[in-house]
């Protein structure tokens, strides 16, 4: 049921937000030259896959996490999309090729070796990774492998219709500021 939900409402978004998405991507390739970014994630299974998200830092960046970028890597547009998380629209392909869900732990990188270990453990891996899920809404990032996956860990015990669609609500309402996004809008 929920790949059902996470597949109608995708393709929905893409269309309905087919304008702002174009935009963004005019702009962006104006302002950089390549609007899209890909970035090898970890997806359900330990199966690596390309997420898809807007560019929003200068080209050749260090493929980090958040937590670990330098501020004035990220550009000015940059900073307003990583705010209002636009820059994750084009990850709702991610969601249509079935590599996430729209709700989920967020999917780490291969380099994340401590955030692996401790999802390992917790049996994260068996879900699919999401664009946003409990961390997000509580504005917890990366940079805490343990405290992430115990809220996870708590978020997939306790999962159901009701709390997906209260995920996808309270992110589009910008509750989902997790990877410290406000910091970049001071600098």
């Amino acid at each position: 049921m929920i790949r059902f939900f996470d597949i109608v409402i995708s393709i929905s978004a893409l269309i309905f937000l087919s304008p702002i998405i174009l935009i963004l991507i005019l702009l962006i390739y104006k302002d950089l030259g390549s609007p899209f970014f890909l970035q090898e994630r970890i997806g359900k299974s330990k199966e690596p896959f390309t997420l898809v998200k807007f560019r929003t830092m200068k080209i050749n960046s260090p493929s980090v996490p958040t937590h670990h970028i330098d501020p004035i890597l990220i550009t000015t547009m940059g900073k307003y999309l990583r705010v209002t998380k636009l820059d994750e629209l084009p990850q709702l392909i991610n969601v249509i090729k079935g590599e996430m869900s729209l709700v989920g732990p967020r999917p780490c990188l291969v380099n994340q070796h401590d955030l692996i270990r401790e999802r390992e453990f917790a049996n994260i891996f068996n879900v699919r990774p999401g664009i946003t899920g409990l961390a997000q809404i509580n504005k917890i990032d990366m940079s805490d492998p343990k405290k992430l996956t115990e809220i996870d860990e708590e978020m997939i015990k306790n999962f159901n219709i009701r709390k997906y669609f209260f995920y996808i609500f309270k992110t589009a309402l910008f509750g989902g500021f997790g990877d410290n996004a406000r910091k970049y809008i001071s600098k």
